[in-house]
Order: structure tokens, then sequence, then C-alpha cells
């Protein structure tokens, strides 16, 4: 800890040239930073208001505003994101606001102090409050005093700081989460690394690497996605670190980073309320979590307790993690016992969005679940009030998606809106007449396979449907040799043709309906249509590489 200072005194005075602490498109040094910090305490000073809400994109400039206000004597309100939502919420709970903000209510002074001797700060009367997810999924507001961060950043360089002497921190995360606030902003001002704007693009990242030794401050959203296909080889021996933090880090993904960037990824348990818990370096298949030093923990009724000096008073915390010691004095977590999920590591409350869903006037019921696979994603299901219809065509489905979709706009950015919904007249519900993830997740199972259109006319289109063994049509045809079913054959050529042709609505009839060969899992079917509107007739023909399966005519009229 050659270069370490308290968190209370980092912006006393400046540090030597040597310290270089901000980094970005122009060297700052630490002296610049101190008098960035000068010029916004006089800004705050000169203010009668208490409690401020900042919000800055650039990490040094809110560095800067932080210490600046903190020295100033205000409490600083920390919120996700600056969305015209948040800040009306925020509204009766602060006295202005600060940085980058659609409506903004104080700027960095043009001067600063000049010879103005700042004291250190208080730990235990200096303050900030962050915002995070509760159980009722209403954003809670969690109060911090600066005791709890330094006791926080010494434990992280206790644990994790050895070999990351003179490096600079990059990151993808925002500084406006607790976990970007005290590995990009915090922590790095404590040891006098060096601060680095955050990255965007995978592209401008490794950039931005290659020059320095480095550390990275990542999430598993980001990890996921590395681009294999760039050299990421040149970070080998000069990448020192790499942390990840916000939601679970998969196996898989673990390992494939550790490949590409030459160090195996080191991953950070904890949250707004509890501060870290836990650390675990993925240089196995499975680590167990290692707590932080000072952090105590137990496991009482399967659930985590924790206790440390992170926490706002001495008393043990309950979490929602299942979890069950390793035998070596860590511990496994074994999965969720609330309906807070992750969405690329952001907090997501299902009740706060289901209520959200069900202040829109058209809407009589909802619910919303997270679909899992490769990428997590929300979903939700849909009951209309007896106002509205139940959309029977995909432009409608559409559009009601849409018009919901910016009805939570206020308070949900894009990540943390469902992105697919299903339109319903009841809820589904099981045999003792209870809703179940089980019977919502059924509904998200494609029925149909991905189109894949050959030709688009006026009157003749041709489309090829690989059929994949996950389609729901499949489900009891039959379990000892699946088949696609005739129904099913006639409702995607009817669905298709409403596609591309402009088919009334109402069904008359079905002429000349043949089915010759089945078709099975595996084969990629091709459907050939043909439209007549001088008598509203849709002519269809399956066929695959092992011959004809289906053929047919249906008629339809403008009216009943």
């Amino acid at each position: 800890m050659a270069e370490w200072r308290s968190l209370t005194d980092v912006a006393v005075q400046p540090l030597p040239a040597r310290a270089f602490m901000v980094a970005g498109r122009e060297a700052r040094d630490h002296a610049h930073f101190h008098c960035d910090v000068l010029r916004w305490h006089a800004s705050f000073q000169a203010r009668a208001g208490t409690t401020w809400a900042l919000h800055f994109d650039d990490a040094a400039r809110f560095a800067a505003a932080l210490y600046g206000a903190w020295h100033a004597g205000k409490t600083v309100v920390l919120p996700g994101d600056a969305l015209a939502g948040t800040q009306a919420r925020l509204r009766s709970r602060v006295d202005g606001f600060a940085g980058d903000w659609p409506d903004a209510s104080l700027a960095c002074a043009d001067d600063d102090e000049g010879e103005t001797l700042l004291s250190p700060l208080d730990a235990r009367t200096t303050r900030l409050t962050v915002y995070t997810s509760g159980s009722t999924g209403e954003p809670v507001a969690i109060e911090k005093c600066l005791a709890q961060f330094c006791a926080e950043v010494e434990a992280l360089e206790t644990a994790l700081g050895t070999g990351l002497e003179g490096v600079a921190v990059h990151g993808t995360v925002s500084h406006q989460h607790i976990y970007g606030l005290l590995f990009r902003v915090l922590w790095p001002l404590a040891a006098g690394r060096a601060i680095v704007p955050r990255a965007f693009f995978p592209e401008d990242l490794l950039a931005a690497m290659e020059d320095h030794d480095a550390v990275l401050v990542a999430s598993p959203a980001h990890l996921k996605r590395l681009p294999a296909q760039l050299s990421w080889s040149s970070l080998h021996g000069r990448l020192r670190a790499v942390f990840s933090s916000g939601g679970a880090l998969p196996a898989e993904a673990a390992h494939a980073a550790a490949q590409l960037l030459g160090v195996a990824p080191t991953e950070i348990l904890g949250s707004s309320e509890t501060g870290g818990i836990a650390w675990r370096q993925w240089r196995e298949e499975q680590p167990a979590w290692q707590p932080l030093p000072g952090v105590d923990w137990r496991i009482r009724d399967g659930a985590l307790e924790v206790r440390s000096p992170h926490l706002n008073e001495d008393a043990w915390w309950h979490s929602q993690d299942r979890a069950e010691p390793d035998g070596a004095g860590g511990f496994r977590l074994l999965g969720r016992a609330d309906r807070i999920v992750k969405v690329e590591e952001r907090r997501v409350s299902l009740d706060a969005l289901e209520r959200q869903i069900l202040s829109h006037p058209a809407v009589k019921d909802a619910r919303v679940l997270l679909l899992g696979g490769a990428r997590s994603t929300l979903a939700a299901v849909v009951v209309m009030n007896d106002d509205a219809q139940v959309p029977d065509d995909a432009s409608m489905r559409r559009a009601l998606s849409q018009t919901l979709s910016r009805h939570l706009a206020g308070h949900q950015d894009a990540v943390t809106r469902p992105r697919r919904w299903r339109f319903v007249a009841a809820l589904p519900v099981n045999a003792q007449g209870k809703v179940t993830e089980a019977g919502l997740t059924a509904l998200f199972r494609p029925e149909r396979p991905a189109a894949h259109w050959i030709l688009r006319e006026a009157t003749h289109a041709k489309v090829e449907l690989p059929l994949d063994a996950s389609l729901a049509v499949f489900d009891g045809h039959f379990p000892q040799a699946a088949i696609l079913p005739g129904v099913a054959q006639l409702d995607w050529a009817v669905q298709l043709a409403r596609e591309v042709f402009a088919v009334p609505r109402h069904f008359l009839r079905m002429e000349a309906l043949k089915f010759q060969r089945v078709a099975r899992p595996g084969d990629v079917v091709r459907l050939d249509l043909e439209w007549h509107p001088e008598r509203g007739a849709l002519v269809f023909r399956y066929t695959s590489v092992h011959g004809p399966h289906a053929s047919g005519r249906v008629v339809f009229a403008d009216a009943e």
C-alpha cells in the first residue's frame, strides 16, 4: 500500500505528479483532480441545499463532483440512471441535481478557490445514498457513510490488491452503481491508480488497454460477449486482473474470458445493501465463494446471512440467497428465494414490472417471468380488459407490445423492460387452478419455426421451415416418434399466407385436403403458397427431400 490514502484524505491536498490518478483523452494528474474538486466545492458551498443528486457519464468528473460535494458538507444521492421518471421521483427528496441530467440545477464553478485548504472528511457523517430494488420492486434508498466505503476498499486491497501496483483501471460498468463506484472510483483513488473513462465497445476497450498495465472492471454481460476475433492476446502479461460483478458469471463464459484475456476473472459477490461479501477466482470449474476480510457469514434456514463493517449496523443481514458451506471455509450459492432477478447484471423486480403493466388502463392482469437460454430475457403474459380484444394477428400484437413498452419507458430502460409478450384471454392455470411458472414459460415455446422466405410475390410465395424438436407443436405427437400434426400444417399455411397476401379475415371452408407423408423433427419442409384473390382461395403444398407431405385449399370471404 505504498500509495495508499484513506478515502477521507484523497482530496485534501494534491499528490505528487508521479501519482497519476485520472486518465482520459488528455492526461490529467492528481493535481488536476484536486483543482476540479475545489471548483465543485465552491459550487456546492454557494448553495443552501443539503442533499444533491449526482449523475455523470464521465468517472473523472463524477469523482471530482462527489468529493466537492462531500467537502461542502452535502449528502450525495446516487441514482442508477438519469431518466426523466427518475428525476421526477427524486425532486421531492433532493435540493438539486448536478451532472448530466436533462434539467441540471448546478454546474461546476469556472474558478477554483485558490489556496483553500480542505480538511479531512469525517468518515461517520459524510454520507451517500444509493438506490436499489427492494423486495417490493420499488426503488429503495440505501444510506451509506464514508466509513463503510473506507472499510470495504481496505478489504479489497488486502484480498485482491497484490500485483496491481501502477495499473490503470479500465471498466465497462457505470460508477453510478455501487460496484462501479467502488472498483472504478473509490478503490483507485485510495490506492493511487489511474481512473480511465468507461469503454462501451470491445474495440475501444482493447485499444485503450494496450498502452499500459491494466485492470478490467467488467460484468458478465460484457465478458460473455468478448469478440474472439479481436487480438486480446496483446494484453497477456499486462492485464493484471479482471473483475466481474452484478450477476452470476457462467462457468463457460468465465473460462472463455480467461483464455482470451490471459487472466482468470475474479468474481465479486455483494449488493447495494451489503457492500462486498465474498470473491472467487475462476481457476477451477466451479470455485466456492471466499469471504472478504472482516466479513462474517453463516447459513440460517438455508439462506446466507452476513455481518461486516460494510453494513449500516453491526447486525446479521439476512439475504434471499440460498447457500451451503463448501467444507473448506467458503460457501456455494443455490439460487434466489424471492422474485428479484438479474437481467444484464441489472436487478429487476418482477413484482414491480407487473404493477407497472397493470397500471395501463387496457390491462386486466399480467405476469412477468425470466426466460433462460443463452441470453436471459424478460417476458410478459398479459390479459386485456373487457373493452380490449386479444390481438389475433402479428401486426396488432406488435403494436400492442410497443404501446405497453412505451408505457413502461418512464420507469424502466430498454434492458429492464420485457422483450417478449404474449396476449391471452386468461392466464394459464394448472389442475389446482394456480398460475405456474411452467405454464407461463410454455407460452413462449415457439409453435412455429423461423420462416426463411425464398420468394414473396403478389400471389405466390415460397418459404422453408426447419422443424426443430423443441417446437411446442410436437408435444404429444407422439412420445415414441414425434410427427408434425396436420392441424399445425394448416394453421402455419394460413398464418404465413396472411404475412404476404391480403387474405380476408373470415374462413369459409377447406377443400382437397391431403396428408401424404409425415414430417418429423429434423426435416426441412418447403411450403408453397398460391393466392387466388378472385376466388378468395389459398392453395398450399408442403414438400421436402422426402417428397410431398401435405396439400390443400382454404377458402376465405370478406364477410360472414
